[in-house]
């Protein structure tokens, strides 16, 4: 699984990206988080508000920073 945290660096961004990073450490998810900060990647997303969240390439999050329990629903457990 590949997990991508969109934005370019704001703190709603990096708060995003810790959320992310600690659902896949306290559950033992098999995934790869990646950051991605640059703005013609985040394009490519069709992404219009950042933070955003993209699992497997599906924005799952966009514009708001996710809660525990949203990110553990996207990605099913």
């Amino acid at each position: 699984m590949k997990i991508a945290v969109l934005g370019t660096g704001c703190p709603k961004c990096i708060k995003t990206e810790e959320v992310v990073r600690k659902v896949v450490a306290d559950n033992k998810v098999d995934a790869e988080v990646i950051k991605v900060k640059e703005i013609s990647e985040i394009m490519k997303y069709n992404v219009m508000m950042t933070p955003a969240v993209a699992v497997d390439g599906k924005v799952v999050v966009s514009g708001k920073i996710p809660s525990e329990a949203e990110i553990k629903k996207a990605l099913g457990l």
